[in-house]
């Protein structure tokens, strides 16, 4: 009979050898072999355990983890259900390349298809949305599996990093011996697995009126383009998540200035994953220009089904006559264009998402770090003005959901050391409310939930379904009202809150660094968002 207790114990020693240094665990029965060695690790120093008791939120607590550190991340469950509520973090970690590996504990395989309790087939449960997956049943297949995923998760030859798949099948008695978990882990060396060598630069033709287009990256990335523009006097499209809205070639009202401006756009440089405008796609849809994607990765962004070239790197011009003229009518235009939008929203009656957006971006420094939710919060901080460098901003825009969000900002937060400042709405923040509960035995990192609550899903106010031909329907199928007390629910939680209704409130509730984990509540009106919204697109033409 296989032994749980050593195979856990080689699992984990094999994680450990290829650089998991954060695992999080969402205990259970099946999974007590894996839950008591990685206990014993923990409290050794070989890697830091984070236990949560919803899987969905620990998914996304993973994933948290493993895009702030760069680093493979592990989330361990039990069988059945458990696994199952991993896939929203699973998909989301596919679409952004993140190394998160999924470790499910399971039934022996005899018992499949019998009735026993829990027990299903997990193996293909993330077939199309994971790098690699295996099952282990033994100790000795054991690091060969776990070395072969970790290649797969970080990409490391086949440059798509992303999320892989465990599974443990472990047989009774599930409980080691205590004393065994006192001694060293089982020694074990992985294949070296030596990474494909990058190709040289595409060097790029002058005398074309270019644009480079970031969506969201990580922060080295972002910061890398924002130079390299900045150096070439290429105006820089920075979505709000793509770390490279800094600099004098970054353009804070851009969505706005390609109404009158992308006309004459010859040729785009695509970088990162743009998701947040539609300008933007129309842009990237065109077939009249030169469409250039750079990317580290084996897929590319190409929604529109236009590119005309894919490569790992680019060198952008020297600039010359035509690019200086092209990057002027970009600033002439950027300056006006702020101007008005500052004007607009300084004369509009009461706090305005956008507004928040500021408040909280000025508020934070290089030190920091800021997570931004998908829907309204995102497109607000999109329009937010440009200034020194600030925080690295981090999203989940792999596929843009609103779930995990709570969870995400904790695993931001112990990833990458900083204190986190999570820009979110009513909906997104109860959509993760579970991540909000942290037992007391867990370390709790600083995080400032900044909540705009406006009461429902307020994004809808500016598409279609938001004109005044549905306003019947409008409310209880797309706004979705809620009316919960979000006093209340922090206080079930256990965590500071504090409610804020000007500018100047949330400048002062944001001048101290968070501790532990905390929640502003800033409440808007969204009556008239939909008017705003066409006063903002009105800015321009």
């Amino acid at each position: 009979m296989p032994d749980a207790g050593a195979l856990a114990g080689t699992l984990v020693a094999a994680l450990l050898a290829g650089g998991v240094r954060e695992v999080v665990l969402a205990p259970g029965s099946r999974s007590a072999p894996l839950a008591l060695v990685l206990w014993a690790a923990d409290r050794r120093g070989a890697l830091r355990l984070h236990v949560r008791i919803d899987e969905r939120g620990a998914g996304f607590l993973a994933l948290g983890l493993a895009k702030a550190s760069g680093r493979p991340v592990a989330v361990v469950t039990t069988s059945g259900t458990a696994v199952a509520n991993l896939h929203p973090a699973v998909l989301e970690a596919w679409h952004s390349h993140v190394p998160l590996v999924v470790v499910s504990a399971d039934r022996p395989a005899a018992l499949r298809w019998t009735g026993a309790n829990q027990t299903t087939h997990q193996q293909g449960l993330f077939t199309s949305h994971v790098r690699g997956s295996a099952t282990v049943a033994e100790a000795g297949s054991a690091a060969y599996e776990v070395g072969r995923l970790l290649a797969a998760a970080t990409g490391v030859r086949s440059r798509l990093p992303g999320p892989v798949h465990l599974d443990v099948e472990l047989d009774d008695p599930l409980v080691p011996d205590p004393d065994a978990l006192e001694g060293p882990l089982p020694e074990v060396v992985l294949t070296d697995v030596r990474p494909a060598g990058p190709s040289a630069p595409l060097t790029l033709d002058p005398g074309l009126r270019t644009v480079v287009v970031v969506g969201d990256a990580p922060p080295v990335l972002g910061r890398t383009w924002a130079a390299r523009a900045a150096e070439a006097s290429v105006p820089l499209l920075g979505e709000a998540s793509s770390n490279a809205r800094s600099g004098p070639a970054a353009f804070s009202t851009y969505r706005l200035l390609l109404t009158g401006l992308a006309a004459d756009v010859e040729r785009v440089v695509v970088v990162g994953h743009p998701t947040l405008s539609r300008p933007v796609s129309w842009l990237l849809a065109r077939t009249d220009v030169e469409l250039v994607v750079v990317t580290p990765y084996a897929d590319w962004p190409d929604p529109g089904r236009s590119a005309t070239t894919v490569t790992d790197d680019v060198a952008l011009p020297v600039p010359g006559a035509v690019e200086r003229d092209w990057f002027a009518r970009w600033r002439t235009a950027e300056e006006s264009t702020r101007a008005r939008l500052d004007a607009l929203l300084a004369g509009w009656p009461g706090l305005t998402g956008p507004e928040v957006a500021q408040v909280v971006l000025a508020s934070l420094g290089e030190s920091d770090a800021l997570l931004v939710g998908s829907s309204n919060p995102v497109r607000d901080l999109d329009l937010a003005p440009v200034g020194p460098e600030g925080p690295p901003v981090y999203a989940n825009r792999g596929l843009a959901g609103i779930d995990g969000l709570v969870s995400t900002a904790v695993g931001i937060a112990w990833g990458s050391g900083s204190p986190v400042t999570a820009l979110l709405g009513d909906l997104t923040l109860l959509h993760d409310a579970s991540g909000l509960v942290v037992g007391p035995l867990e370390p709790r990192p600083d995080v400032r939930l900044v909540v705009v609550n406006d009461d429902g899903g307020s994004i809808f106010t500016t598409l279609e379904q938001g004109a005044p031909a549905h306003a019947r329907s409008f409310e209880r199928v797309f706004a979705t009202p809620q009316g919960v007390r979000l006093e209340g629910l922090a206080q079930a939680a256990g965590l500071p809150y504090r409610l804020v209704t000007t500018a100047e409130d949330l400048r002062h509730a944001l001048a101290v660094p968070p501790a532990g984990i905390e929640l502003v509540e800033v409440r808007l009106d969204r009556s008239r968002g939909r008017e705003l919204d066409e006063a903002l697109r009105g800015l321009v033409g």
